[in-house]
Formats: C-alpha cells, sequence, structure tokens
C-alpha cells in the first residue's frame, strides 16, 4: 500500500493519478464491481421491504451513545496472505483487546481461524464463526438502529467489496444479514451501496458523506445525487446530508472515506484532519472540506464548530472508535505524528481515556480503528429529541 509519507515523495503524483490507485496498491484486484442487491435467502434473515426506517421511527443513533457490544471481525488470509497476515491479526487483536477493557467484544472468525484467534485474543471475547472474506466490520458488518422504545434493527446497506476490489466478496456482502438473523433482528434490505466508513452521524438527524464515495460510478453508477441522499435519509433516519468533496489520499481502496478525515465528536461538533502543507494534495482536500463545512448547517439549524487535528503521515488519527468511556485511537508510535492529535482528542472528551493502539499494519492496508469496529446501541439507551 501507499500512505501518505511516501506519497509526498513521488515527483510523478499525476501521472500516479492518472493509472488510478490500483495501479499503484498491490493488493488492489479490481473486478467489473456490480451494484445489484445480494441474495440474503440463505443467511436465514427477516427483510424488511416495504417500510423503510425513517417511516418506521427508526435512526442510528451517535457514536457516543452507549453500547451494548463491539462487533469486529479476525482477518481471514484472503486479502493479507504475503501481505503481514500474523502483523495485521496481532494489531486486530491489539484493538480487540483495548475496546475490551471498556464494553463487551464479538469477534467473527472464519471457521478455519478459531484456534489462531484464540492465541491472539482475550479470554473472555467472544467468538462466532461465520465465513468472512476480510476483516473490515464496519463496512461489512451490520449497522444498527433504535427507535428509543427499545427496539434495534439493521440497515441493510448493499455491499460490493469497495466498487469490485479484492474479489471474492460474497461472504462479506452477506455478513450483515448473517449477524442480523445471529442477533434475532430483522433487517432492511437497501438497493443503496454504501459501507459504514461512508457516513457519520449526530444521532440527531445529521449525516456527512463525500461525493467521492457514494457518488463513485463503482458504488452507484445508475443513481442520482438527490436519489443516494433520500436513500441515506430514509434507511439511516436522518433529515440533513451534508457532503464533502473527497477524502484524504492516497486512498485506493475506499475511495474516499470519510472516517478518514471528518468525525462528529458531539451535536454541532466536528473534527476536520488539516495540513499546512501546500505541496501535499491533501492541503485544498481540507480545506475544501472546511469550506463546505462553514457553508453548512446541522439537521437542528446549527452552524458546526471545527476543531481540526493535524494530519499525520503514517496514521489517520482521526479514524478512531468511541468506545464506552473510552476513545481508542490509531497511533504511528512517533510522538512527533501522535502527541498533538491526542492531545486534541483528550480536550474534545474530557470523559473519555483516549487510548492508543498501533496500527501501522491497519493504515498500510488502508483503514484504521474505525474501519474494524462495528458498535451495537443499547436498544433503550437513546431516544430522538
Amino acid at each position: 500500500m501507499l500512505n501518505r509519507r511516501r506519497l509526498l515523495k513521488l515527483s510523478v503524483l499525476s501521472a500516479a493519478s492518472a493509472l488510478g490507485w490500483s495501479a499503484v496498491c498491490s493488493r488492489v484486484r479490481t473486478e467489473v464491481s456490480s451494484s445489484e442487491m445480494p441474495d440474503y435467502s440463505s443467511t436465514g434473515v427477516t427483510l424488511l421491504q416495504q417500510t423503510t426506517p425513517l417511516e418506521d421511527g427508526f435512526f442510528f443513533p451517535a457514536e457516543w451513545e452507549p453500547h451494548e457490544f463491539t462487533i469486529m471481525v479476525f482477518p481471514p488470509a484472503q486479502n493479507w496472505k504475503g501481505y503481514g497476515l500474523k502483523k495485521a491479526r496481532r494489531e486486530w487483536a491489539a484493538v480487540a483487546n483495548a475496546v475490551n477493557e471498556f464494553e463487551p467484544v464479538v469477534m467473527v472468525v472464519h471457521p478455519q481461524d478459531k484456534g489462531v484467534a484464540k492465541g491472539f485474543l482475550s479470554s473472555d471475547i467472544e467468538l462466532i464463526e461465520f465465513p468472512v472474506n476480510d476483516g473490515w466490520a464496519r463496512d461489512s458488518g451490520p449497522m444498527f438502529l433504535v427507535n428509543g422504545k427499545g427496539s434495534r434493527r439493521v440497515a441493510g446497506f448493499t455491499f460490493n467489496g469497495w466498487g469490485g476490489k479484492f474479489p471474492p466478496y460474497h461472504d462479506d456482502a452477506l455478513l450483515k444479514a448473517r449477524l442480523s438473523n445471529y442477533f434475532e433482528t430483522t433487517m432492511y434490505s437497501s438497493s443503496l451501496v454504501l459501507e459504514g466508513g461512508g457516513v457519520t452521524l449526530d444521532g440527531e438527524g445529521t449525516i456527512i458523506t463525500t461525493e467521492e464515495c457514494l457518488l463513485n460510478p463503482n458504488r452507484n453508477p445508475r443513481m442520482s445525487k438527490s436519489q443516494v441522499e433520500r436513500l441515506l435519509k430514509d434507511y439511516l433516519g436522518a433529515e440533513t446530508v451534508v457532503w464533502l468533496g473527497r477524502g484524504i489520499v492516497p486512498d485506493p481502496v475506499t475511495d474516499g472515506h470519510v472516517d478518514g478525515i471528518c468525525a462528529f465528536a458531539a451535536p454541532g461538533l466536528v473534527l476536520l484532519h488539516s495540513t499546512d502543507d501546500r505541496n501535499d494534495p491533501n492541503y485544498k482536500i481540507c480545506r475544501d472540506a472546511k469550506h463546505r463545512l462553514q457553508k453548512s448547517t446541522d439537521a437542528r439549524g446549527r452552524k458546526f464548530e471545527i476543531v481540526e487535528i493535524p494530519l499525520g503521515l503514517d496514521i489517520a488519527h482521526m479514524n478512531f472508535y468511541i468506545a464506552n468511556n473510552a476513545v481508542i485511537v490509531p497511533v504511528a508510535g512517533d510522538s512527533s505524528q501522535d502527541d498533538a492529535p491526542l492531545a486534541i482528542l483528550r480536550e474534545v472528551f474530557p470523559g473519555r481515556r483516549v487510548v492508543g493502539v498501533d496500527s501501522l499494519i491497519l493504515a498500510e492496508g488502508g483503514g484504521g480503528i474505525h474501519c474494524i469496529t462495528q458498535q451495537v446501541p443499547v436498544a433503550n439507551g437513546v431516544s430522538r429529541q
């Protein structure tokens, strides 16, 4: 993979861009992507197809609301063999063990990997067996909705392997349905191609996303921007969508996931990556994102308070996970990169313990801690005011 440190050393950036990031990233094996909804019939899940979460009073709560547990997926060999599988599993496990200090973790493991996983993970982490293609639970796992009356359901967006990358991805496309059935939760099926890392929400009706990802031809080629926005609102129970332009580069995998550049920290409070290096292509990307946020308001009509976090060379510290009473943050193990972002996060989240976990392999793989975690909110934990 190509990280930002190496990107800034490229003297032929425009040529690399013209080739496409998949030509630079040897792990990406792109096939013709499909935006067709998977056949969930083999999973046993109960599908809701006649109504939407918005119509039924369900919504996606903010990440800082109480969790019952966190879902993760232990990385199988498929996309990691030859690229540091053991190191990747060690980092996944370190994240799981850190989160498990604050809330229970349920780890999905491929049946053939259960014995290996036990050697990496705390003994009180629950292991459940399902076939999987990769370990990015934020994107392939279920997005749980609540209604404030004690019920949970799942928003079943379509997963197409980040636009047809890393085939095969059939088992990951079915994972949200398999887990919905396992947890005895009904699922709304949606043809909208969306990974969990493509949105950040305040739980009060506001979604932030990027045009680069959701309007990419490899995601939703037959939908207009207004159609995508309508489906986001309908299936996440929201009222307002704020569109940023692009995510951080290089990003040959997710095509600009918002959770690498921006995150809600509280209603009306947005964290945003920034850099002062005008030679960095992210300089213009981050400035454009800030400008768009400054011109926007949330679903309650509030202007956004923006707190900037410096962008590291090896790590996107923005890709943190808000657990119960904690914030689990990817770090590079380099104080020159880590100290300032960690200090800002401690100020922003004074009531939570900020815990750094070494995540260089995660970053090299195209993500961070947020990408491999998916919260399951407490069913009675929050209601829309």
